[in-house]
């Protein structure tokens, strides 16, 4: 049970006056932000210093797999600071080994050997990284509407505005077209044809760019911040088939799809396709310590077996984080929080967001598995017109606004990017507290079909 939280407003004052002296905060104009103070967290919930409880459809940036304070995760976490607070990567250690072992029993195929990271970006800069010293080749295809990292080369390979102010038009970076039918580039009207023309365009943007030229091509599994498409059938094993005919490196970003999230433990998995390299991060420790890394193939391994590989990091494998990791697996594996978030996917986020959609007139289409859902939030459901513009600022995103704000007025706070609002909540959430979500979210749809054309 939720613990009740108890108000506190002048110690929350106290927060939020210490965060606009000192803190500066990420993708943000610094006067234009008012975070909220957070004064704790357990399970699905967060709670303010004025005692208001919200339901976190957010899981954080999408990593508290397995919600806020797990006991077992905060204990494994507390052993080992008081065993081995740190150590120097170079060594073998025991919780690293660990979680390395059981990372690998749980990635696809033959990613054995894991190179810890600290985050996702860093797993991307390093498994592309890899791709071109393995292949000797310059150029990296990456997908629009992705989303990578903020570090250099990763932000370069992202597709989302985030990358535009941030863009050095690095030689080497090529973005191309992954499947989206609801809004096909493509003009198809079937999942099938959405999946051949986009193939084809890959195929087409392989053979311009020059395929001697290209050591990867890297795509989220399943896009997650851009939008949570999942790929039509088809697409996934059709960038493999094409990877092995001109010996490209195929890289999958799991970064936020992997460990539970879509109901299995990796995303991949829906599909049978094996990469050559997994890049992964937030649910591998339910963002706990940070931690991520780079699953890496047999051939690619053996490309560094006599040559050393020029990367690392300082705290790689940190055994804090390590540690976490292992109790993380652990717990989800013990208490079958894959499953449950499956079940949960399919049991009621699904049927009860299919729900929401066809009553309100704002809702233009409904996707996802397990606990990874997107509702399109549109002005017309007959022309697709998003709520909002493309990257809205301002006036222009007062639509958004408005039902962000609806939600966090009804207990829920919603994860808001652009026209969409993503259902993420944390992958062992109960049916109760789904409900309690999906509740909230009728209410807050109540506010954007006010701006719909009805």
């Amino acid at each position: 049970m939720t613990p009740q939280p108890q108000p506190s407003p002048q110690a929350g004052a106290a927060v939020k006056a210490a965060d606009r002296a000192h803190v500066f905060h990420s993708w943000s104009a610094q006067e234009l932000i008012d975070p909220l103070a957070v004064a704790g967290a357990e399970g699905s919930y967060f709670w303010d210093y004025d005692g208001r409880r919200y339901l976190d459809f957010t899981s954080g940036l999408v990593f508290t797999n397995i919600g806020y304070q797990h006991p077992k995760v905060v204990a494994a976490i507390q052993e080992q600071a008081a065993t081995m607070t740190t150590f120097a990567p170079a060594f073998a250690i025991e919780a690293r080994s660990e979680a390395a072992r059981l990372i690998a029993e749980r990635t696809p195929g033959n990613l054995d050997k894991i190179f810890f990271t600290n985050g996702g970006a860093e797993a991307v800069e390093n498994a592309t990284r890899m791709a071109k010293l393995h292949t000797g080749r310059p150029k990296v295809l990456s997908a629009y509407r992705s989303y990578h990292g903020a570090t250099s080369a990763a932000i370069n390979l992202t597709g989302d505005p985030r990358r535009w102010p941030n863009d050095v038009g690095a030689a080497g970076v090529v973005h191309f077209w992954a499947p989206f039918l609801y809004r096909s580039p493509f003009h198809a009207e079937t999942e099938q044809q959405e999946c051949e023309r986009a193939l084809q365009h890959l195929a087409d943007t392989i053979v311009y760019e020059g395929p001697a030229t290209i050591a990867a091509i890297i795509l989220e599994t399943i896009p997650g911040t851009a939008g949570i498409m999942i790929p039509p059938p088809g697409y996934l094993e059709g960038v493999r088939a094409l990877c092995d005919e001109y010996g490209i490196v195929f890289v999958l970003d799991e970064v936020m799809a992997g460990f539970g999230r879509t109901g299995e433990w990796f995303a991949a998995d829906h599909t049978g396709v094996v990469p050559d390299l997994l890049t992964f991060a937030k649910g591998v420790t339910s963002g706990y310590v940070p931690l991520g890394g780079v699953a890496i193939s047999e051939e690619i391994t053996a490309t560094f077996a006599r040559r050393p590989y020029p990367g690392g990091l300082t705290y790689s494998g940190h055994p804090l984080a390590c540690a976490a990791a292992v109790a993380t697996l652990t717990v989800m594996a013990e208490e079958g929080i894959v499953e449950q978030a499956a079940r949960i996917g399919e049991t009621v986020l699904g049927p009860g967001l299919r729900d929401l959609a066809e009553r309100h007139p704002s809702v233009g289409e409904v996707r996802g598995t397990g606990v990874f859902w997107a509702l399109e939030l549109v002005r017309d459901k007959e022309t697709r017109e998003p709520l909002v513009p493309y990257n809205a600022a301002g006036e222009a995103n007062a639509p958004m606004a408005a039902f962000g704000a609806a939600a966090k007025a009804h207990g829920l706070w919603p994860f808001i990017n652009m026209n969409r609002t993503h259902v993420v909540p944390p992958c062992n959430i109960t049916e109760a507290e789904a409900k309690e979500g999906l509740a909230a979210l009728d209410e807050a749809l109540s506010v954007a079909d006010e701006h719909t054309a009805r």
